[in-house]
């Protein structure tokens, strides 16, 4: 993709959070401390399933998928918006913005779609469990990932080549700590009727569907549950559950408020603190939730552990 540059400005200003000089160095010190938890929680997910044979399943395989999305999205955004709270002006050219928004769209847009998918793994694991192996074989996760990394990218191109055809004249302040959708719509000095009506419609698909998809899942999932006689039964699948249950709120929930309205309906204010959810919230309490919530994942942390230990 050619980042071809129809206005006059050649670089945007990004405010980031805060403008208030008391609060940058503590907003620093919490980010980047949220930061290296990302980093630090998904990459130890990765290795782990990498790693551990006994993890080498549909569910953890298309965990791996989204630890890897997770750490990715957040490093295209967490360390520019570091950046604004210990410069004077946080500056990035329009190439780079574009590039860096285009990253954005291709890793959030695939997030959805891995979300999916592992809700249809556990309707498949607790509605179908003797079909399990062989409906999620590993050809269909192959095929699920790249069908969400397709996703991703197809959607990536039609938003950022949006943004291209519109023009930034003397307006290069980004009142955002990245460059964002609305946030470029709102400094456009052309008609952005085109740019709403697509994103409305785009972004709605990727909102929309996905979480049509997930509540019919867990739809067949609670029938299914409720049949089971057994509480202690009853207990253990809904617990597979809740982890993803609880990640999926926090993503689409955050998402649906920033994109599903009208941008002049939209607070910037309440804007950047919806997009801090799903760009630094949800990339950090993924690798927790799924986690401490995961007897696999504890009992693999403390095999390499000591595998370590004792080879050392």
């Amino acid at each position: 993709m050619t980042f071809e540059n129809a206005s006059m400005v050649i670089e945007f200003i990004l405010l980031g959070i805060t403008d208030q000089p008391d609060l940058k160095i503590p907003f620093f010190l919490l980010f980047f401390v949220g930061y290296m938890i990302t980093v630090l929680g998904n990459l130890t997910l990765i290795i782990l399933i990498g790693l551990n044979s006994h993890l080498h399943t549909p569910m953890y395989f298309l965990l791996f998928n989204l630890s890897f999305i997770d750490l990715c999205y957040s490093s295209v955004i967490t360390p520019k918006m570091l950046m604004s709270f210990i410069q004077k002006k946080n500056i990035i050219s329009y190439t780079g913005c574009m590039i860096q928004l285009y990253f954005f769209c291709f890793f959030v847009i695939s997030e959805c779609y891995v979300l999916t998918s592992m809700a249809y793994d556990r309707y498949v694991a607790i509605c179908n469990p003797l079909l399990y192996n062989v409906t999620l074989s590993s050809k269909v996760c192959c095929y699920l990932m790249l069908g969400s990394y397709f996703m991703g990218f197809s959607g990536a191109m039609i938003h950022t080549g949006c943004i291209l055809r519109l023009t930034f004249c003397d307006g290069n302040t980004i009142n955002h700590y990245f460059c964002d959708l609305l946030p470029l719509l709102q400094i456009s000095c052309t008609s952005t009727y085109i740019n709403e009506i697509e994103l409305f419609i785009v972004a709605g698909k990727d909102i929309i569907v996905p979480t049509i998809i997930i509540f019919i899942s867990y739809g067949f999932i609670l029938f299914s549950v409720l049949k089971i006689k057994s509480t202690e039964s009853r207990s253990k699948a809904f617990s597979t559950c809740s982890s993803h249950m609880l990640a999926v709120s926090l993503f689409f929930g955050s998402g649906a408020f920033m994109y599903l309205k009208p941008t002049s309906a939209l607070s910037i204010n309440k804007g950047k603190f919806s997009s801090l959810f799903y760009t630094i919230v949800v990339p950090m309490m993924n690798p927790l939730i799924y986690s401490l919530r995961n007897k696999d994942v504890k009992a693999a942390l403390r095999k390499t552990l000591n595998r370590r230990i004792f080879s050392s």
